[in-house]
């Protein structure tokens, strides 16, 4: 059991096997390593926001806070790692498009020095298009919450 994160870890996927899972680079990768709880059905991300991030020099100078879009981003990534989990071979390929966010809620700032803790849940699933309840907790408090789905496409190495 993981306290900090309050279920079973059955595999932990790091920066190497996250980034031959999706395309995402610096600065755009936002997800530090992920936690799967159950393969192909849940797993929690990890976060680290630190003040170098980039989008802080605009975001706000004078009072740094985490756009909500990119929150969101690193849940559609954990989500996309997740799904490519299961689904692709080490031969394989694919890319994850986000097709749509519902139900967004965005409870509480997030700011350097915060630890996001990324839960994605699938809730359907049919091949290539995925549906799943997202949200990111801080502290053990959820600072946003979704639903988000999603298609994957393979491609060809």
């Amino acid at each position: 059991m993981n306290a900090l994160i309050g279920e079973n870890v059955e595999a932990t996927l790091d920066q190497e096997r996250i980034r031959r899972l999706i395309p995402h680079r610096y600065p755009m990768l936002l997800i530090d390593r992920v936690h799967v709880i159950e393969r192909g059905e849940q797993a929690v991300g990890i976060k680290n926001v630190t003040a170098n991030e980039p989008f802080f020099q605009g975001h706000f100078p004078e009072k740094p806070v985490m756009p909500g879009v990119l929150i969101i981003e690193a849940l559609a990534q954990t989500a996309a790692v997740l799904a490519l989990d299961v689904l692709l071979t080490d031969e394989e390929d694919a890319i994850v498009y986000l097709t749509s966010i519902d139900s967004a809620k965005f409870r509480q700032q997030v700011v350097p020095g915060d630890t996001l803790y990324l839960h994605v849940r699938k809730e359907k699933a049919r091949s290539y298009l995925w549906r799943l309840a997202v949200e990111a907790k801080v502290d053990g408090k959820v600072v946003t919450e979704a639903v988000v789905s999603a298609v994957v496409e393979k491609r060809k190495r």
